[in-house]
This record gives C-alpha cells, structure tokens and sequence, in this order.
C-alpha cells in the first residue's frame, strides 16, 4: 500500500543524512499516514483511504467511527 495521503498528497521524498563529518547518505523519509475512514467537511460522502496526521489535526477532515 501507498503511504500517500488521500487528502493533501503527502508522499515519501529522498532526504540527506548529514554526518558530522559532513558524509552525506540519502535515505527515504515516509509521512505519518494512516488507514482510516473520513468524511471532507461539508460533504456527506464516507471515504476510506491514507490520511496524514497533519490532515487530521489542522481539521481538513473529519474523522467517522
């Protein structure tokens, strides 16, 4: 499965871990997503898909139990 978010397209980027002598070595950094079943605000619509953390705290979405 993806880790992509449904919402804001968060996706795993190549980032440089720096060494303190300054070695550089890339590496894959992955977003916080998780499965979960949401609703956009103002729709009525349930969806069920990889959602950021981001998008959950900052109220993008709202969540469905």
């Amino acid at each position: 499965m993806a880790n992509i978010c449904a919402v804001c397209g968060k996706r795993p980027r190549v980032v440089n871990t720096v060494s303190n002598a300054n070695n550089k070595v890339k590496q894959w950094s992955y977003p916080n997503v998780h499965v979960m079943r949401f609703r956009y605000l103002g729709k009525t619509n349930v969806f069920r898909g990889n959602v950021c953390t981001r998008c959950v705290r900052t109220g993008k979405i709202e969540k469905v139990v």
